[in-house]
C-alpha cells in the first residue's frame, strides 16, 4: 500500500531542511489547512503549499521511480 501522508522526516529528506524546521513546516501546513493535532498532512497538501510536483514527491516517498 502506498503512503499518502507526509511526516517531518520526509520533509527533511525532500527539502534538506533541519528536523526542527521540517517540524515547524508541517505544523504551519496543518494551520493553513485548519487541521487538528491528530490529523496528518497529505502529500498533496504539502505539494500545494510548497509548489512542488505531486508525482515527484509521491514517488520519492514511496520509492517508486517512473520511466
Amino acid at each position: 500500500m502506498k503512503r499518502i501522508c507526509i511526516y517531518p522526516s520526509d520533509v527533511e529528506a525532500i527539502t534538506g531542511k533541519s528536523k526542527k524546521t521540517a517540524q515547524t513546516l508541517v505544523r504551519t501546513i496543518k494551520d493553513v489547512y485548519q487541521k487538528k493535532k491528530h490529523q496528518v498532512v497529505t502529500i498533496r497538501e504539502f505539494c500545494d503549499y510548497m509548489g512542488l510536483e505531486y508525482d515527484d514527491v509521491f514517488n520519492e516517498i514511496n520509492k517508486k521511480r517512473t520511466a
